[in-house]
């Protein structure tokens, strides 16, 4: 009975939390379209005006309920990692048999289901939450250490499948710790030309993927920007 509450409440923090990105991701695509004032772009113009291609209250107002699902969303993802844990530890009866994701690099890590990503994002296939939720919360899931927030147009990274909202669980050798985003940099630039294994979370799914940090006409090798969570 205390499993079946468990693995129940872990569900309904899913579905919440798939909720929350669901509306993060709205928040974030209204912020950063073109002409936009981004996540923390200034709201005033060279001359110290308040800015008049944008309404400020509306962005202000967008920002402030963007900082309050992010909380929310920490907060969910800590209580699910403390139930997958609960779970894995007590080794309860399984309703599901591991998956090996034939997208999978390695097929050595336990991350989770994958779904294989290829250059063009629009063969992505990505499992839903609620279907992960069915499954016995066996694999414990690692925890995103940063969000896609802007992606430019034609770049690298929207050519590879990556998307704006993904949550970066790992980028080749970069998984957690400190100075992540200077490591980032650093393994793209070691990886400039070389195809590189990512995974992600969108929308409550993992996605496996492989980009190619490279030279284009705009600014970097992937032409995205990653936020640290």
């Amino acid at each position: 009975m205390v499993a079946t509450n468990l693995k129940a409440e872990t569900t309904n923090l899913m579905d919440k939390r798939s909720g929350l990105e669901v509306e993060m991701n709205v928040i974030i695509e209204r912020l950063c379209q073109p002409g936009g004032p981004g996540l923390s772009g200034n709201l005033v113009d060279s001359e110290g005006f308040p800015r008049s291609d944008i309404d400020i209250q509306t962005v202000r107002a967008d920002r402030h309920r963007l900082a309050e699902l992010r909380n929310d969303h920490k907060d969910i993802t800590e209580k699910i990692d403390q139930n997958i844990q609960i779970l894995h530890s007590a080794r309860l009866t399984p309703t599901f048999a591991s998956i090996t994701p034939s997208g999978d690099v390695d097929g050595s890590n336990n991350e989770g289901t994958f779904v294989s990503v290829g250059a063009s994002a629009s063969s992505n296939n990505v499992l839903p939450r609620d279907t992960i939720s069915a499954m016995d919360m066996d694999v414990v899931v690692s925890r995103p250490f940063a969000m896609v927030d802007e992606i430019t147009e034609a770049s690298p990274a929207a050519e590879d499948g990556i998307q704006l909202g993904d949550q970066i669980v790992k980028f080749g050798n970069v998984e957690s710790g400190d100075n992540l985003l200077p490591r980032l940099a650093a393994e793209a630039q070691t990886n400039q030309g070389c195809a590189v294994h990512m995974v992600v979370l969108r929308h409550g799914a993992v996605v496996n993927l492989t980009v190619t940090p490279r030279v284009w006409q705009g600014r970097g090798l992937l032409g995205c920007h990653f936020r640290i969570l």
